[in-house]
């Protein structure tokens, strides 16, 4: 149980030490800093939902035969459905953005863009669980080395992801603590998602195919919405696109390697 509790919080102690990044550096993140550290969460984010989820799902249905595809294919479609719902109802504000999405609100740009961070976040936590629960369900296939490879995984690419938060947020005059505590706590969804999906493990395990693949696509969602697009705009650069597939080859090898 002690390397699940400290599995299910390696994420967010990425995200916090990214965050602290506020109390390091003094000015805001350059424009190619932020796409290089956005195409890297991308590459990873992506490695992630094929490796330790997809493929996963897609082993556990190997018996329905030639339609062991089915549990992967309902998944990823909730999974993509679940998110693009979640953008429609939470009013967000995507980093580098003017202009608000889902329901008006009176809120905050600061608040708005940690919610958008929250957003994504939300698969993030989900995708740790199911596979902690997996792993102590015994029967899944899936080993404590796999589940931590995710784990680790996606605290790397929560630590640029922590530091793209708090930095613009210092920039824009909030204290170096207000910004930094926004940035832990646009992380804190996600332990808190990951131990709730490992409470329900007795529930969601005859669900486990539907559920790795909801998560892959809940996250493959959020790189092709949000971070995709981040990491491109503005002039032409290839910077995040190495970055991209700096990460994907690091989170493969670390699944492969630790699977």
């Amino acid at each position: 149980m002690k390397e699940t509790v400290v599995g299910l919080l390696i994420p967010f102690i990425g995200t916090s030490l990214g965050a602290a990044c506020v109390f390091l550096m003094k000015k805001e993140l350059g424009r190619n800093t932020q796409r290089a550290l956005t195409g890297f969460a991308a590459g990873v984010m992506t490695a992630a939902s094929v490796w330790s989820l997809l493929i996963p799902a897609l082993e556990m249905a190997e018996e329905r035969g030639r339609l062991s595809f089915v549990p992967a294919l309902v998944g990823f479609g909730v999974g993509i459905a679940f998110l693009l719902g979640l953008d429609r109802l939470i009013p967000h504000l995507h980093l580098n953005s003017e202009k608000a999405e889902g329901p008006r609100a009176k809120l905050s740009n600061t608040a708005m863009l940690v919610l958008a961070v929250v957003i994504h976040n939300v698969p993030e936590g989900m995708a740790v669980g199911v596979v902690f629960a997996g792993m102590l369900a015994g029967n899944a296939g899936i080993t404590a080395a796999g589940a931590l490879s995710l784990s680790v995984g996606i605290a790397i690419q929560n630590f640029p992801e922590g530091a793209i938060i708090s930095m613009p947020l210092r920039s824009e005059g909030a204290g170096k603590g207000k910004a930094f505590l926004y940035g832990v706590l646009s992380g804190a969804v996600e332990p808190v998602g990951a131990a709730l999906t490992v409470a329900a493990s007795g529930l969601i395990l005859p669900l486990m195919p539907y559920l790795l693949s909801f998560a892959a696509g809940a996250m493959l969602y959020v790189v092709v919405e949000e971070l995709i697009p981040e990491m491109s705009e503005g002039e032409h650069s290839n910077i995040g696109t190495v970055l991209f597939a700096i990460g994907f080859a690091l989170m493969m090898t670390l699944d492969v390697a630790l699977g």
